[in-house]
């Protein structure tokens, strides 16, 4: 589980295709003491990359490796990642950790595409469009983890929704470098999901 707070910004350093299929087999380098702090991260861990809860299969000292399905390429961002590409990072919640964004499980729902951006006081209103069968999942004022980010909806139109994003979130995370055409990684609210269930068990 995560929270939803991007603790580093990584870059993906290779990508080789495993097992001869669509399976991928990433290296990604990150910042120094990521790995490291609060305590070291050991094979087997879990680490969000822009959303997507991957294992560790390989550790060094400033970089680590995941493996992805196929299934894991083909519904989220991942197919698209070449070296270079910046990433969000965040290490698994422990126990006793500060949960200061909301509750993601790194198990993307589905892939958006960024509508727009546009300037709104001090912030910038980012506009995403989702899958149809998303779009009901997104509610005003509730939370939504965009590539990892923790994120509180502040508007909906059909299978549009925008979001603020302040001068800090665009420098600790890769909205810093979004442009209108990228596709993002989208996680639900989990609760939003359970609600969606029950009003569709109750009809």
């Amino acid at each position: 589980m995560f929270t939803g707070i991007v603790t580093d910004l990584g870059t993906v350093r290779e990508v080789q295709p495993i097992g001869g299929g669509h399976d991928l087999r990433l290296v990604i380098g990150t910042s120094p003491g990521f790995l490291a702090t609060p305590a070291p991260a050991a094979l087997g861990a879990s680490i969000a990359c822009s959303g997507v809860c991957l294992t560790v299969v390989h550790l060094a000292a400033d970089a680590f490796s995941v493996d992805c399905s196929a299934e894991t390429v083909a519904m989220t961002t991942v197919g698209s990642w070449t070296p270079g590409r910046r990433i969000n990072l965040e290490r698994a919640l422990r126990m006793g950790d500060e949960l200061g964004g909301h509750i993601v499980s790194g198990h993307v729902d589905g892939v958006a595409e960024v509508v727009s951006a546009t300037p709104e006081n001090a912030s910038v209103r980012w506009r995403f469009r989702v899958p149809k069968a998303l779009s009901r999942f997104v509610a005003a004022k509730g939370s939504i983890a965009i590539d990892g980010v923790s994120l509180t909806v502040n508007e909906v139109d059909g299978d549009v929704f925008g979001v603020n994003i302040i001068p800090h979130t665009a420098s600790v995370t890769t909205f810093g470098t979004l442009q209108p055409g990228d596709r993002v990684n989208i996680e639900a609210d989990m609760m939003a999901r359970y609600v969606a269930r029950l009003q569709e068990s109750n009809r």
